[in-house]
């Protein structure tokens, strides 16, 4: 189908090189082709004064020898231009296009009297005729081996591009082992465009690699001192200060391990253990376990779905926590067979997540609060995990924040029916 829509892309590279072939093709059969056309024009148009000439010797001298007044001609009987001729010089020729056929004229005073013959030129123009038209015959005949021709000359470097484009799709989409595996074949552009994008994909997978294993080693580093400083917090004696800090040490905890959870994501660790849920039933729980207000809507028939529960119960929850802490009130959680829906009436995701995804240490908006980016991170890489797709968008009518967590459909059979609507806290 790609190929397809490629081949019928009236923009792609393909076609500007066929109607270009066509237009170089064109351009040199017209200048030929009229270069040919002119010179027979002007070799049948000086063959035909000179046969008129001949012939109106030939006629004085049988009209002087036969004492015959033939080929004798009065001025009305001949054409304007050939008189204009005549009268600024006693001989002229001149060519007639007809009708009822075209004619060649020659004419001369002499001895105070106007000769004149014509010669038929039918058979020159029907020549000429034939001859332009051989050469549209064979100008169109040659356009249409030229081009399929070209056709098929330009199908590997447009399947070499298009290869080079798959991989970019590919690695634009997280897949940093795709590679366009051209290794400089054919040493042209189109190779040293693959062997950029390997390059690139190649850095690109080492800088991400290194930024994994900065993250894990910085969280395994802090876990050990965090837990200390815990420890110590706790034996402090109580006082504002005291909860102060011991709320700043849970914060940091939160931190180091979501930290901890991102590397184990990346590192691609996680395996899944799936087992029956059910899906409203188990949402109410999640949301209650955050201590945060949702309200839990079922449409259709409760689904129980066979997924991982507490990787989806961290999914939920951190969508949960994510829409009060930068949204705005009522969060409504839906449940739609395999999907669930969670939305606030905030100000709604900014522009740069929406376009290109959650991004650690990044909130995308002054105005959706404080926080470290992960939450939504997180969510999306343990989606990952399970098979399931998430994703963010803005409510069209309020531009609240909308995502999206759609199960793997056939992972869900109908389980027996709820109370449609229940508000949690």
């Amino acid at each position: 189908m790609t190929v397809v829509r490629a081949l019928l892309n009236p923009r792609s590279m393909r076609w500007k090189i066929i109607v270009l072939v066509a237009l170089a093709c064109s351009a040199m059969a017209l200048t030929v082709g009229l270069l040919v056309h002119d010179s027979t024009l002007r070799r049948s148009m000086h063959d035909g004064a000179a046969k008129a000439r001949a012939t109106l010797d030939r006629a004085i001298d049988t009209a002087r020898t036969s004492e015959r007044e033939s080929p004798l001609a009065t001025p009305g009987e001949l054409p304007d231009a050939l008189m204009r001729q005549l009268d600024r010089h006693t001989e002229g020729t001149f060519y007639e296009d007809g009708p009822p056929a075209p004619v060649y004229w020659a004419a001369r005073w002499e001895g105070g009297r106007l000769y004149a013959v014509e010669v038929d030129m039918t058979t020159d123009e029907l020549t000429r005729q034939a001859l332009d038209r051989h050469m549209w015959k064979y100008f169109l005949l040659t356009l249409a081996v030229v081009i399929p021709a070209t056709a098929l000359a330009t199908e590997l470097p447009a399947r070499r591009l298009r290869r080079v484009a798959r991989t970019a799709r590919r690695i634009t989409a997280g897949d940093l082992d795709a590679r366009t595996d051209m290794g400089g074949r054919g040493g042209d552009e189109i190779a040293e465009i693959g062997a950029t994008v390997d390059s690139m994909a190649d850095s690109l997978q080492q800088r991400i690699a290194d930024e994994q294993r900065f993250t894990a080693d910085v969280a395994h580093e802090l876990r050990t001192p965090l837990m200390g400083l815990l420890t110590s917090s706790e034996l402090l004696p109580e006082s504002e200060a005291t909860d102060l800090v011991r709320d700043r040490v849970q914060v940091l905890r939160d931190l180091v391990e979501d930290l901890l959870e991102i590397s184990r994501l990346d590192a691609g660790a996680e395996q899944p253990l799936p087992r029956p849920v059910d899906l409203t039933e188990f949402v109410e729980e999640s949301v209650a376990r955050t201590g945060l207000t949702a309200r839990v809507t079922t449409q259709g028939e409760p689904t129980v779905a066979r997924t991982d529960p507490r990787r989806l119960d961290r999914i939920v929850a951190n969508l949960v926590v994510n829409a009060h802490r930068h949204g705005a009130g009522p969060v409504e959680i839906t449940v739609a067979g395999p999907t669930i829906t969670v939305r606030d009436h905030g100000p709604g995701f900014p522009a740069d997540l929406l376009a290109h995804g959650p991004r650690r240490f990044r909130t995308g908006a002054v105005e959706r609060g404080r926080g470290h980016g992960l939450g939504l991170t997180i969510a999306r890489g343990q989606a990952q995990v399970i098979g399931a797709k998430l994703t963010f968008t803005n409510h069209p009518e309020d531009g609240g924040a909308v995502a999206t967590l759609r199960l793997p459909a056939a992972t869900h059979e109908p389980a027996d029916p709820h109370t449609a609507a229940q508000p949690v806290t």
